[in-house]
């Protein structure tokens, strides 16, 4: 039986006026998920998403490996399960600037984790491994010393994943339109890469939680699916091939 990463428990998230966005989400997300969030624009897909990254105010209960990000530490939690923005806000510096910053971050140490074993790997960011998934990206080496702000949508989509995955302590990564600046070419590869890395047993990345407006591409990378809709969130049944 696969190992339950997260739990979502009866979680409900409100507008300013109070009215509500979404109420109930309850499911849980396993070890070799990629949980495909589906609804039309506006139902509150992102909104959900951001309350998993506990960027959100929202009510119920959220947990990975059984504790709640308060009590893992929300900066060590949001390392384990990390958000990738559709867009990333326009940054200062370099890509290359970008992840030095982040892997100086204490919370990246194993050390000061609270969800650290004994036997546990020490993972040192390694910046050559972020290079190497950005080639397979089809990112080319000199656009990491480019400003963010000369780097075209596409580059900079799949820049911040590269930073994601190459950061190497996401095990589960919460992915907003990853590929919505891409062509279809350029998608693929994201795809291939990310359901490929997912299923090598030395791999941190254990599931997905991946929010596309895209039905093929749902089709191709999803083995589950959830659905918000104004009467509420369900579990739908995989899609037939096609």
């Amino acid at each position: 039986m696969s190992e339950t990463l997260l739990q979502l428990r009866e979680i409900s998230c409100s507008r300013n006026d109070g009215s509500p966005i979404f109420s109930d989400a309850t499911f849980n997300v396993n070890d070799g998920d990629v949980l495909v969030l589906r609804g039309k624009s506006g139902a509150g897909k992102s909104t959900l998403l951001k309350c998993v990254a506990h960027l959100n105010v929202y009510k119920g209960e959220i947990l990975f490996r059984g504790k709640s990000p308060k009590a893992i530490g929300v900066p060590t939690y949001r390392t384990h399960v990390l958000y990738v923005p559709q867009r990333p806000s326009l940054l200062p510096g370099t890509p290359k600037d970008f992840f030095n910053t982040i892997s100086s971050f204490s919370s990246r140490d194993p050390k000061n984790s609270r969800l650290s074993k004994k036997g546990d790997r020490n993972v040192v960011p390694d910046f050559n491994q972020a290079i190497e998934v950005g080639r397979s990206f089809g990112l080319d080496d000199e656009l990491w010393d480019r400003e963010w702000g000369s780097l075209s949508g596409g580059e900079s989509q799949r820049m911040v994943l590269a930073v994601a995955i190459g950061l190497d302590a996401a095990e589960v990564l919460l992915l907003d339109e990853p590929t919505s600046a891409l062509d279809p070419e350029s998608s693929k590869s994201v795809e291939t890469y990310l359901t490929n890395e997912m299923k090598s047993p030395e791999a941190t990345l254990k599931a997905i939680i991946w929010i596309t407006h895209s039905e093929e591409q749902g089709r191709r990378v999803g083995t589950r699916f959830v659905e918000i809709t104004a009467d509420g969130i369900r579990e739908e049944p995989r899609d037939p091939e096609v």
